[in-house]
């Protein structure tokens, strides 16, 4: 047996290795994802039945039935709304704002270093004088209230990361573009904005996961009219019992606009990721 057989033969069982490694990870950490929906679609007993059942014996929707009968998807919408419109408003005045400090220097060197260091802030800190001024200006448990609050907490990062993405657009485009007679909104709609896109894509994803994935702000600063996902999901759990089957319910609802987002959005995460956010 010749050499480079043997290193073929070492190479294919360090594929196969490597496979096999890759396959175990994936079933690891989709296993979690697996059995929350099998559980939503299980009867109690089902449920509680032991040795655990990894399946259904039939698909049952009465989780989700109750769930729309008592108006509890009501919060996956006040979610949809607070998280769509503040997501919105920071990526048009964070990128706004970003193109300002990439290309006028405005507030100097160290401007931009001290907006990213407003979202270091932990929520804890500001949470009750926020709900102070906010039952003194009459908006606890109001969509207002909650849109502008992650308006402004998500604006630092949206900022920042706008800031490194329109940092690598070769200056000379724009240049290129106001001599050919575009006013400097036109070169921000015709030239910048197209070549930002993955970064404006991906920026835009993990914002707007920021904004729904908010606990302790929605908790606090909320009451019944505009209760959002995760503090509705806090309800099914007792000291007594917890109800899994709508907590599994609730969850794959609460997780479906995030994958349709990422799905949508996937062509361009990857090359926004990997785009200049990271420089300083």
């Amino acid at each position: 047996m010749n050499a480079p057989d043997v290193l073929s033969r070492r190479d294919l069982r360090r594929l196969l290795i490597r496979y096999a490694i890759a396959v175990a990870l994936t079933v690891v950490f989709l296993f979690p994802v697996y059995w929350l929906f099998m559980i939503s679609f299980k009867t109690p007993d089902e449920i509680y039945h032991v040795p655990p059942l990894w399946a259904p014996g039939q698909i049952q929707f009465s989780s989700y039935t109750v769930l729309f009968k008592d108006g509890d998807v009501v919060a996956i919408w006040n979610s949809l709304v607070v998280a769509g419109i503040s997501s919105i408003l920071a990526m048009v005045l964070g990128t706004i704002c970003a193109y300002s400090i990439a290309r006028f220097r405005t507030g100097g060197d160290n401007l931009a270093m001290w907006i990213i260091s407003q979202r270091m802030i932990p929520p804890i800190a500001v949470v009750f004088p926020i709900f102070l001024l906010y039952v003194h200006l009459g908006w606890v448990d109001t969509h207002v209230g909650l849109v502008l609050l992650y308006t402004a907490f998500n604006l630092p990062y949206v900022i920042w990361m706008m800031r490194g993405y329109i940092a690598d657009i070769p200056i000379e485009l724009e240049e290129s573009a106001m001599v050919d007679g575009c006013s400097r909104w036109a070169v921000l709609r015709k030239v910048v904005f197209p070549m930002v896109r993955p970064g404006l894509a991906a920026t835009a994803v993990f914002t707007f996961v920021f904004a729904w994935n908010d606990f302790l702000f929605a908790l606090v600063l909320t009451r019944t009219e505009v209760i959002t996902f995760p503090v509705q999901l806090t309800h099914y759990f007792g000291g007594q019992s917890n109800f899994w089957g709508k907590i599994a319910a609730m969850s794959v609802l609460g997780t479906l606009p995030i994958f349709i987002a990422v799905t949508l959005m996937q062509r361009f995460l990857v090359r926004g990721i990997s785009l200049g956010a990271v420089k300083g």
